[in-house]
Protein backbone atom coordinates (compact mmCIF):
# COMPACT_ATOMS: atom_id res chain seq x y z
CA UNK A 1 0.00 0.00 0.00
CA UNK A 2 1.41 3.19 -0.89
CA UNK A 3 0.25 7.06 0.80
CA UNK A 4 -0.71 9.53 -1.34
CA UNK A 5 0.32 12.34 0.91
CA UNK A 6 3.01 12.62 3.74
CA UNK A 7 0.50 13.89 6.35
CA UNK A 8 -0.91 10.14 6.62
CA UNK A 9 2.35 9.33 8.35
CA UNK A 10 1.59 11.21 11.05
CA UNK A 11 -0.82 9.37 12.97
CA UNK A 12 1.37 5.95 13.36
CA UNK A 13 4.50 8.16 14.22
CA UNK A 14 2.29 10.18 16.79
CA UNK A 15 0.88 7.18 18.15
CA UNK A 16 4.66 5.72 18.21
CA UNK A 17 5.72 8.53 20.25
CA UNK A 18 2.70 8.86 22.50
CA UNK A 19 3.78 5.38 23.50
CA UNK A 20 7.02 6.52 24.52
CA UNK A 21 5.56 8.84 26.40
CA UNK A 22 5.92 12.05 24.23
CA UNK A 23 3.43 14.93 23.95
CA UNK A 24 2.89 15.18 20.59
CA UNK A 25 1.80 18.24 18.30
CA UNK A 26 1.92 18.89 14.44
CA UNK A 27 3.64 21.68 12.68
CA UNK A 28 5.10 23.45 14.92
CA UNK A 29 6.86 26.16 13.83
CA UNK A 30 7.75 24.54 10.11
CA UNK A 31 8.35 21.41 12.00
CA UNK A 32 6.12 18.06 11.17
CA UNK A 33 5.97 16.78 13.95
CA UNK A 34 7.34 17.57 17.60
CA UNK A 35 7.62 15.87 20.74
CA UNK A 36 8.16 16.84 25.02
CA UNK A 37 9.50 14.36 27.31
CA UNK A 38 9.39 14.88 30.98
CA UNK A 39 12.08 13.63 30.69
CA UNK A 40 14.40 14.88 27.88
CA UNK A 41 16.01 18.32 27.90
CA UNK A 42 15.43 18.71 23.97
CA UNK A 43 12.44 18.45 21.59
CA UNK A 44 11.85 15.52 19.46
CA UNK A 45 11.93 16.44 16.22
CA UNK A 46 10.52 14.56 12.81
CA UNK A 47 10.63 15.69 9.29
CA UNK A 48 8.24 13.35 6.63
CA UNK A 49 8.45 12.35 3.27
CA UNK A 50 6.65 9.82 1.23
CA UNK A 51 10.12 8.85 -0.25
CA UNK A 52 13.71 9.26 1.04
CA UNK A 53 15.22 12.62 -1.09
CA UNK A 54 17.37 15.30 -1.16
CA UNK A 55 14.86 18.03 0.35
CA UNK A 56 14.59 15.81 3.39
CA UNK A 57 18.06 15.61 4.18
CA UNK A 58 18.15 19.66 3.98
CA UNK A 59 15.61 19.92 6.31
CA UNK A 60 17.10 17.87 8.69
CA UNK A 61 19.70 20.03 8.50
CA UNK A 62 18.17 22.68 9.44
CA UNK A 63 16.58 20.91 12.34
CA UNK A 64 19.87 19.74 13.83
CA UNK A 65 19.54 23.92 15.02
CA UNK A 66 17.10 23.26 17.24
CA UNK A 67 17.81 19.91 18.86
CA UNK A 68 20.00 16.85 18.59
CA UNK A 69 17.18 14.75 18.73
CA UNK A 70 15.90 14.91 14.83
CA UNK A 71 14.22 11.99 12.71
CA UNK A 72 13.47 11.30 9.00
CA UNK A 73 10.63 9.26 8.56
CA UNK A 74 9.65 7.73 5.34
CA UNK A 75 7.06 5.59 4.39
CA UNK A 76 8.18 1.77 3.15
CA UNK A 77 6.92 0.39 0.63
CA UNK A 78 6.04 -3.60 0.74
CA UNK A 79 7.14 -3.58 -3.37
CA UNK A 80 10.46 -4.08 -4.42
CA UNK A 81 10.17 -1.21 -6.78
CA UNK A 82 12.43 1.89 -6.98
CA UNK A 83 15.76 2.57 -5.68
CA UNK A 84 15.16 3.44 -2.45
CA UNK A 85 13.61 0.23 -1.52
CA UNK A 86 16.83 -1.69 -2.54
CA UNK A 87 19.12 0.24 0.22
CA UNK A 88 17.74 1.02 3.35
CA UNK A 89 21.55 0.36 4.55
CA UNK A 90 23.08 2.39 2.53
CA UNK A 91 20.36 5.14 3.54
CA UNK A 92 20.70 4.34 7.40
CA UNK A 93 24.50 4.30 7.49
CA UNK A 94 24.43 7.95 5.69
CA UNK A 95 21.89 9.19 8.47
CA UNK A 96 24.09 8.12 11.11
CA UNK A 97 27.11 9.59 9.96
CA UNK A 98 24.98 13.18 10.04
CA UNK A 99 23.61 12.49 12.79
CA UNK A 100 19.50 12.02 12.23
CA UNK A 101 17.70 8.88 13.26
CA UNK A 102 15.41 7.12 10.47
CA UNK A 103 12.35 5.54 10.71
CA UNK A 104 10.12 4.01 8.22
CA UNK A 105 6.58 3.38 7.89
CA UNK A 106 4.83 0.17 6.76
CA UNK A 107 1.08 0.24 5.77
CA UNK A 108 -1.09 -2.58 5.10
CA UNK A 109 -4.74 -2.78 4.05
CA UNK A 110 -5.89 -5.17 6.64
CA UNK A 111 -3.66 -4.01 10.00
CA UNK A 112 -2.14 -1.20 11.34
CA UNK A 113 0.85 0.39 10.29
CA UNK A 114 4.54 -1.11 11.12
CA UNK A 115 6.57 1.73 12.88
CA UNK A 116 10.07 0.85 12.85
CA UNK A 117 13.61 2.76 14.19
CA UNK A 118 16.45 1.66 11.87
CA UNK A 119 18.83 4.29 14.15
CA UNK A 120 18.41 6.86 16.15
CA UNK A 121 20.19 10.21 16.26
CA UNK A 122 23.72 9.65 17.22
CA UNK A 123 25.90 13.07 16.05
CA UNK A 124 29.63 12.21 15.23
CA UNK A 125 29.76 15.63 16.76
CA UNK A 126 28.12 17.93 19.31
CA UNK A 127 25.43 19.82 16.85
CA UNK A 128 25.84 23.62 17.09
CA UNK A 129 22.17 24.32 18.58
CA UNK A 130 20.86 27.24 18.33
CA UNK A 131 19.09 28.18 21.72
CA UNK A 132 16.86 31.11 20.30
CA UNK A 133 15.22 28.57 17.41
CA UNK A 134 14.47 25.73 20.27
CA UNK A 135 13.45 28.41 22.68
CA UNK A 136 11.14 29.54 20.09
CA UNK A 137 9.76 26.16 19.00
CA UNK A 138 9.05 24.98 22.79
CA UNK A 139 7.24 28.25 23.16
CA UNK A 140 4.91 27.37 20.52
CA UNK A 141 4.74 23.79 21.76
CA UNK A 142 3.27 25.09 25.44
CA UNK A 143 1.31 27.63 24.10
CA UNK A 144 -1.04 25.81 21.69
CA UNK A 145 -3.63 23.94 24.17
CA UNK A 146 -4.08 20.79 22.03
CA UNK A 147 -2.75 19.21 18.93
CA UNK A 148 -4.62 20.86 16.11
CA UNK A 149 -2.22 20.32 12.93
CA UNK A 150 -1.88 17.32 10.95
CA UNK A 151 2.29 16.85 10.66
CA UNK A 152 3.36 17.24 6.84
CA UNK A 153 0.54 20.04 5.67
CA UNK A 154 1.56 22.20 3.33
CA UNK A 155 -1.97 24.15 2.21
CA UNK A 156 -3.91 24.36 5.05
CA UNK A 157 -4.09 27.15 7.45
CA UNK A 158 -2.29 26.20 10.37
CA UNK A 159 -3.63 26.69 13.75
CA UNK A 160 -0.62 28.37 15.95
CA UNK A 161 -0.40 29.80 19.56
CA UNK A 162 -1.11 33.25 18.58
CA UNK A 163 -4.00 32.03 16.45
CA UNK A 164 -5.06 30.61 19.07
CA UNK A 165 -4.92 33.18 21.51
CA UNK A 166 -6.22 35.59 18.97
CA UNK A 167 -9.49 33.36 18.79
CA UNK A 168 -10.59 34.03 22.65
CA UNK A 169 -9.97 37.41 22.06
CA UNK A 170 -12.81 37.29 19.23
CA UNK A 171 -14.98 35.22 21.26
CA UNK A 172 -14.93 37.72 24.13
CA UNK A 173 -15.66 40.31 21.85
CA UNK A 174 -18.37 38.40 19.94
CA UNK A 175 -20.47 38.86 23.63
CA UNK A 176 -19.42 42.83 23.89
CA UNK A 177 -22.60 45.28 23.79
CA UNK A 178 -23.31 47.44 20.62
CA UNK A 179 -21.05 50.02 21.43
CA UNK A 180 -17.61 47.27 21.98
CA UNK A 181 -14.99 46.96 24.22
CA UNK A 182 -11.73 47.61 25.76
CA UNK A 183 -8.82 46.02 25.58
CA UNK A 184 -8.26 46.22 29.39
CA UNK A 185 -11.92 44.33 29.59
CA UNK A 186 -11.05 41.59 27.30
CA UNK A 187 -7.69 41.12 29.11
CA UNK A 188 -9.26 40.53 32.01
CA UNK A 189 -12.17 38.10 30.19
CA UNK A 190 -9.17 36.14 28.55
CA UNK A 191 -6.25 36.36 31.04
CA UNK A 192 -4.31 36.92 27.72
CA UNK A 193 -1.43 39.39 28.48
CA UNK A 194 -1.30 40.93 24.98
CA UNK A 195 -4.54 41.51 24.11
CA UNK A 196 -4.20 44.81 23.06
CA UNK A 197 -1.30 43.99 20.92
CA UNK A 198 -3.89 41.52 19.18
CA UNK A 199 -6.49 43.72 18.35
CA UNK A 200 -3.73 46.76 17.83
CA UNK A 201 -2.10 44.80 14.91
CA UNK A 202 -5.33 42.69 13.60
CA UNK A 203 -3.54 40.26 11.36
CA UNK A 204 -6.57 38.35 10.40
CA UNK A 205 -8.90 41.05 9.92
CA UNK A 206 -11.45 39.87 12.76
CA UNK A 207 -11.45 43.22 15.08
CA UNK A 208 -12.37 46.85 14.51
CA UNK A 209 -11.84 50.17 16.37
CA UNK A 210 -14.56 51.87 16.45
CA UNK A 211 -13.74 54.49 18.77
CA UNK A 212 -10.42 55.40 21.20
CA UNK A 213 -9.80 51.86 22.90
CA UNK A 214 -13.55 50.73 21.55
CA UNK A 215 -13.19 47.03 19.54
CA UNK A 216 -16.08 45.59 17.93
CA UNK A 217 -15.90 41.88 16.08
CA UNK A 218 -15.90 42.33 12.07
CA UNK A 219 -18.11 39.27 10.09
CA UNK A 220 -14.62 37.94 9.50
CA UNK A 221 -14.19 37.94 12.85
CA UNK A 222 -17.20 35.70 13.49
CA UNK A 223 -16.43 33.45 9.81
CA UNK A 224 -12.94 32.50 12.32
CA UNK A 225 -15.19 31.88 15.26
CA UNK A 226 -17.39 29.67 13.29
CA UNK A 227 -14.39 28.03 11.32
CA UNK A 228 -12.22 27.39 14.55
CA UNK A 229 -15.34 26.30 17.04
CA UNK A 230 -13.82 23.11 17.52
CA UNK A 231 -10.35 24.70 19.18
CA UNK A 232 -12.43 27.12 21.21
CA UNK A 233 -14.60 24.07 22.35
CA UNK A 234 -11.08 22.33 23.89
CA UNK A 235 -8.62 24.97 24.70
CA UNK A 236 -8.62 26.45 28.31
CA UNK A 237 -10.52 29.41 29.35
CA UNK A 238 -7.28 31.04 30.34
CA UNK A 239 -3.69 31.69 29.95
CA UNK A 240 -0.76 33.14 31.42
CA UNK A 241 0.16 36.69 30.23
CA UNK A 242 2.69 36.24 27.08
CA UNK A 243 4.64 38.61 25.23
CA UNK A 244 3.88 38.77 21.44
CA UNK A 245 7.81 38.40 20.80
CA UNK A 246 7.95 35.21 18.97
CA UNK A 247 4.91 33.75 18.24
CA UNK A 248 3.71 32.82 15.17
CA UNK A 249 1.35 34.11 13.38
Amino acid sequence: MSVQHETELYEPLKAFFEEQGYAIKGEVRNCDLVGVHPEQSEPLIVEMKKTFNLALLLQGMERLQMSSQVYLAVERSRTKRGAVNQRWGEITRLCRKLGFGLITITFFKTKKPFVEVLCKPESQEPPKIKKRRTERLLYEFHERSGDYNIGGSSRAKLMTAYREKALRVALALASAPPEGASPASLRDLTSIGNTAAILRHNYYGWFDRIGRGRYVLTPAGQEGLNLYAGVLETAPSTSAAESHSGEEV
